[in-house]
């Protein structure tokens, strides 16, 4: 018996021998299965997430500095403090980070891997900016807090300066910040 592919069966055959067994397309159960598996895990995975997150992005608030308005990605948990800034070319102009800490400290930063020249603002609870520094790329001297604080903000160097903003000015929108994870 001579074995035909069912496309051929469909379409025919120039010399069709006089048995015939068609092969059947192989089922797609299996595949079909896994795919609406893993479209179901992604779904779910999204709906837990914060937003840009399910995307691979940092989740971002808006901030308040006087009468200047911020665009803040938000760093809330180890993996997005530990790679924060580096590795970016620049920022878009009011945009930054800001760092949420697992607990109230002299926290420090640093510039290692970081391409672009930063200022750090360190920030208490309140929101009131306790003390700002200056950054250079790839300066791996800490930068710390005068007194423990739960967040930082960084900006391009020198926006803070550039705006009159310095140490004792309060930033608002940090309650809509997602608690540390």
């Amino acid at each position: 018996m001579r074995m035909m592919h069912w496309r051929d069966a469909l379409y025919g055959m120039r010399s069709a021998p006089a048995r015939i067994h068609v092969m059947k397309p192989p089922s797609r159960a299996p595949a079909v299965s896994l795919f609406n598996s893993i479209r179901t895990v992604t779904l779910a995975a999204a709906l837990f997430l914060p937003v840009g997150a399910a995307l691979g992005q940092t989740p971002t608030i808006s901030l308040g500095a006087g009468i200047h308005l911020i665009r803040a990605e938000v760093a809330a948990n180890n993996d997005t403090r530990m790679r924060g800034l580096m590795f970016r070319k620049a920022l878009e102009p009011n945009q930054g980070m800001l760092f949420v800490f697992d607990e109230l400290a002299t926290h420090c930063m640093w510039m290692k891997n970081t391409l672009i020249p930063l200022s750090v603002a360190f920030i208490a609870a309140d929101g009131v900016i306790v003390n700002i520094a200056d950054m250079k790329p790839h300066d791996e001297t800490t930068h710390c807090a005068q007194r423990p604080v739960p967040y930082a903000l960084e900006m391009d160097r020198g926006w803070f300066a550039s705006r009159g903003l310095k140490a004792g000015v309060r930033i608002t929108g940090l309650d809509k910040a997602p608690a540390q994870r």
